[in-house]
């Protein structure tokens, strides 16, 4: 998909989401709005029901005060007539006497031990009808028992006279009847005359406010139902779910005050009762009743007469959804004719936009294949014009790198090729293989030197390294792998036809730039000939050396022979043995066994085995040793040790002859007593051991004959002890220096190569490729 097309469906994209927010918002506000209008209908019409119930509550208690005149009336002239006790009176008198006030029936009450009951009545059926159960009826007539001021808000109070509201009559519910209750004090019983007639019941029915209900109904056919609810007694366990009460059927405590109940739910109609009445605010409540979806507002209502209840107005919901429905369609008609413009418009905005963008991508088409001219026009200086600008300073630098990318080539070419010729020009044998062992590359030396081409090795694991030899390559790649630097190693190695060629190794690592290790480079060179040429040399050494030893041995064994051959030749001529001279040519013939001793010891080859030791606890030993012939001379060895251990190769008693050698010249040379100090130290890859008197020093001409055989300072030395020990030191390929001044002290420095850890012990031999001698 193209640019021009992505941004035109952005665009679109974000039309038609910000109209479908509007279409969503409208709809929810016009929503909002309609329930408020609805909300405010129901309340006015709710609220001109409440006032025209008031008003013709106010016309009713007129009715009320003038008929409740009239029976207070009666009820006088009713007292005037009747015997003060009631026993004396009778019901058909009370019947005549009734016709005569004008009056439908009077009845008589007397207060029993926890009621006031009809004694003696015109109408039978009121005969012995209780009154503890009527609420405020009740409490009216115990204060007009009592001569107390009647204390019961409703209805109507006069002197000794007291009247209730229109009500139903508790012996006929058919009728509406208005009471009177008369009571001076001069008889023991109470006067209650009534007027029943069908003019009470229909001045009640006139004026009650169903007439005004079905009248707001017609004006506002939305109204599915107005209910007048009394909520003293609504949702009480008597009342049924059309409203109707068995028990409470009083004009004053009908669970229905007025109205219909044909869309109710008892109990969430309940609950929204009491929030109105608790909030005294109108209550909105979305139901679904008889099938269809309404809206319910709960209105209280405040009566200065009748207290508080509430007002129930029920609309139909779809007065609501048809007119947003409407107005909905409306919007989506026009949002659609709006999308079909700004799908144009966007198509052609971006055709616009995108004109700079499809140059730049043009020039960086170009510049992929290399082509860095011409530069971009840049033609504003916007986003886009700086990106243009940019551009062209790439191409630039581009072009720049480019072209010293081409001579960086060509120069790494020719070095290339000039390492390859230096390689393949090499007489040593060079290889390279990856971590698993597999050859990758070769040069010409190593296909003289092994026998094997390029071609049959590269991508292969050919057998390089003898079974004996194995071991130690294995340990050796281990190390260089940890990081560790090893010098060039004698070794053997196999040829392709499986003879063995003596070799030096030189391994190193390659590793990428994380330093993880990729491949190992091998670098062999042969070294028959070398070792052939040592050996001869080595033979040429040793006649010399022997040469040197058997003068030397000659010399200084002709002088005790001499000495001895005179000592014999005075014995025969005396023909007497002389102590004397027996002791002292013993004593030659000693001298003449540890000069001979020496020597073979100095000529025998020895042939040892090499461990891992500690130079320092080896010194430990030899102080341990020595340390008594020290004190006896009145001298202070002193140790100067690190405490890291010094691990070397080497064969322990040879190293520990090397130092008693060097330890017990020291002492020697310390005829006034003084101090030996023994010093170790590491330097790089050195184990150095330096060994200090404090003697009478070796003078300066003597110092390049040390070493030589027979050539001692001492009476009873010959001088092999220092030359013993020299070779010891080489053979363990270290190295020894002397340095002395006359008069200050000899210092001997030793210098051991620092052990590699491995994983046993170290033949010499395998080390080396030669015997130690």
């Amino acid at each position: 998909m193209s640019i021009k097309t992505k941004l035109s469906a952005i665009i679109f994209g974000s039309v038609l989401l910000i109209l479908a927010l509007n279409l969503t918002l409208n709809s929810y506000a016009t929503r909002n709005n309609l329930r408020g209008e609805a909300e405010r209908n129901m309340k006015t019409a709710a609220m001109q029901i409440a006032v025209s119930v008031e008003q013709s509550n106010y016309s009713s208690n007129y009715a009320e005060q003038l008929i409740a005149q009239n029976l207070r009336m009666a009820a006088i002239l009713i007292s005037n007539d009747l015997d003060p006790d009631i026993a004396n009176v009778t019901n058909a008198e009370l019947k005549k006497l009734a016709s005569k006030v004008g009056v439908s029936n009077i009845s008589l009450l007397v207060r029993t031990k926890d009621d006031i009951v009809v004694k003696k009545s015109s109408d039978p059926k009121e005969l012995d009808l209780p009154t503890k159960g009527f609420g405020f009826w009740y409490t009216a007539f115990v204060d007009l028992f009592e001569g107390r001021e009647v204390s019961v808000a409703k209805g109507q109070r006069l002197e000794h006279f007291w009247s209730g509201p229109f009500e139903y009559s508790s012996s006929n519910p058919e009728f509406i009847e208005k009471w009177g209750y008369y009571y001076d004090g001069r008889s023991n019983y109470i006067i209650d005359p009534y007027i029943r007639s069908t003019s009470i019941s229909d001045y009640v029915r006139i004026m009650s406010p169903e007439e005004i209900v079905k009248q707001t109904m017609e004006v506002n056919p939305d109204i599915l139902e107005i209910t007048g609810i009394n909520p003293s007694t609504f949702g009480s366990s008597t009342m049924d779910p059309d409203g109707t009460d068995s028990v409470n059927v009083k004009l004053r405590n009908r669970p229905i005050m007025y109205g219909t109940y044909r869309f109710g739910d008892v109990e969430r109609d309940k609950w929204a009762v009491k929030e109105a009445l608790a909030k005294k605010e109108p209550v909105m409540v979305d139901a679904t009743a008889r099938g269809v979806r309404v809206m319910k507002s709960f209105i209280p209502v405040t009566l200065p007469d009748s207290g508080a209840y509430v007002i129930s107005v029920v609309i139909d919901y779809s007065v609501i959804t048809s007119v947003i429905r409407e107005q909905l369609w409306n919007n989506i008609r026009s949002s659609l004719l709006l999308l079909a413009l700004f799908l144009a418009g966007s198509y052609i905005l971006a055709g616009f936009i995108i004109r700079p963008i499809q140059a730049i991508l043009t020039k960086v088409q170009d510049v992929s294949r290399g082509k860095f001219e011409p530069p971009l026009e840049v033609g504003s200086r916007d986003e886009l014009g700086q990106l243009a600008l940019r551009i062209n300073a790439m191409t630039r630098n581009l072009a720049l790198h480019t072209s010293r990318l081409r001579q960086t080539l060509e120069e790494n070419r020719e070095v290339k090729e000039h390492l390859e010729s230096v390689i393949n020009g090499t007489s040593d044998a060079i290889h390279t293989s990856d971590m698993t062992g597999r050859i990758i590359s070769v040069n010409r030396a190593f296909e003289e030197l092994y026998g094997w081409r390029e071609r049959e090795v590269v991508g292969r694991i050919i057998d390089l390294v003898p079974d004996s030899a194995s071991k130690e390559e294995g340990t050796r790649l281990q190390w260089l792998i940890r990081g560790a630097h090893l010098p060039p190693t004698e070794t053997l190695r196999l040829k392709r036809d499986g003879s063995v060629v003596e070799v030096s190794v030189s391994t190193s690592v390659i590793r990428d730039e994380e330093g993880k290790p990729l491949s190992f480079v091998h670098v062999s060179r042969d070294m028959t000939e070398r070792n052939r040429m040592e050996e001869l040399l080595r033979q040429s050494e040793k006649l010399t050396t022997v040469g040197q030893l058997a003068a030397g041995v000659a010399h200084e064994i002709r002088n005790p022979l001499t000495t001895l051959r005179g000592f014999l030749q005075l014995q025969r001529e005396k023909q007497m043995l002389v102590p004397l001279h027996v002791d002292l040519m013993l004593s030659e013939l000693e001298r003449i066994n540890l000069i001979v001793s020496e020597f073979l010891i100095l000529a025998k080859p020895q042939a040892v085995r090499f461990q891992q030791k500690d130079v320092c606890q080896i010194l430990h030993d030899v102080i341990s040793l020595l340390d008594s012939q020290a004190h006896l001379h009145n001298i202070e060895v002193k140790d100067e040790f690190e405490i890291t251990p010094a691990m070397v190769h080497c064969e322990e008693n040879q190293l520990k002859q090397v130092f008693i050698n060097i330890i017990k010249n020291g002492i020697e040379s310390m005829s006034a007593g003084g101090t030996l100090t023994l010093e170790q130290k590491r330097i790089e890859d050195s184990i150095v051991i330096v060994i200090t008197d404090e003697g009478e020093g070796i003078p300066a001409e003597m110092l390049p004959k040390l070493g030589q055989p027979f050539f001692t300072n001492k009476e009873t030395g010959t001088g092999l002890g220092l030359m013993i020990s020299q070779r010891i030191i080489q053979a363990h390929k270290g190295m020894m220096e002397i340095e002395s001044q006359v008069g200050r002290g000899t210092s001997v420095t030793i210098a051991l190569p620092a052990a590699i850890e491995t994983a046993g012990p170290v033949n010499a031999e395998a080390g080396t490729g030669k015997e130690t001698e």
